[in-house]
């Protein structure tokens, strides 16, 4: 263990060198690196978590750049997954990350979520989301949902025990023609950054067992008035 690396947190209380071998020793599915994804990506890699999985077939525009500040200008063209790979590892050589430069479907999730514990669920589609999430109740695995909305963003996590799943949030699939993403909405960069951030702090705390995790809960943040609620799902 890399004490002078992750000094800050080892020192915190109820912390230390137990939670910290426990973060070094999980396995961390990521689906998509993008809005959300990258920052989820670059705390977890900060962190210390010891094995990454990235699942994302997309390619770096430059409007990706307002919000996925993981990449940069020479980043455009180029796949998402392998990207974020190659970036991460410059900021912590010491993990394991894998990148999948392949879309999230039903021919492969189970594949791809079987060689790891914890899921995060980092798209913009609803289709993906009901795809991991039974996935992973399949695999009888917990997942960290994120999603944006223009100035609002929302973080649950879903699988663990009692707290139930992303069905019993949203029971009926959306119709295609009601699904809006960010391309056309508009979001906000800082608001991905921020709901990012607080999917990678749930997961430290599934893997830690530090704190109480958004099981059977949903946090909903606006960010134009920091106007915070939890509501229980049901």
């Amino acid at each position: 263990m890399n004490y002078e690396r992750y000094h800050r947190q080892l020192i915190l209380p109820n912390f230390g060198t137990e939670a910290q071998e426990k973060i070094a020793q999980a396995k961390l599915l990521v689906v998509g690196a993008g809005g959300l994804g990258c920052p989820v990506l670059q705390f977890l890699t900060a962190a210390g978590v010891g094995n990454l999985g990235i699942v994302d077939y997309d390619t770096i525009t430059v409007s990706n750049l307002q919000r996925q500040i993981l990449y940069d200008e020479s980043s455009i063209g180029r796949n998402k997954a392998e990207t974020a790979k190659e970036k991460l590892q410059q900021l912590n050589s010491e993990i394991t990350i894998t990148a999948f430069p392949e879309r999230f479907t039903q021919q492969n999730a189970l594949n791809l979520l079987q060689n790891y514990d914890i899921a995060v669920g980092c798209t913009d589609n609803f289709s993906s989301r009901y795809l991991l999430d039974d996935a992973c109740r399949l695999q009888n695995k917990p997942w960290v949902h994120g999603a944006v909305y223009q100035y609002e963003g929302q973080v649950a996590v879903f699988n663990k025990k009692e707290g139930g799943n992303y069905r019993d949030l949203f029971p009926e699939p959306q119709q295609l023609n009601e699904i809006l993403n960010s391309n056309e909405t508009g979001v906000l960069g800082v608001l991905s950054g921020m709901i990012g951030t607080i999917q990678a702090n749930e997961v430290i705390k599934l893997i830690t067992g530090i704190g109480e995790v958004l099981a059977g809960k949903l946090l909903v943040m606006n960010i134009l008035d920091y106007q915070t609620r939890i509501f229980n799902i049901k």
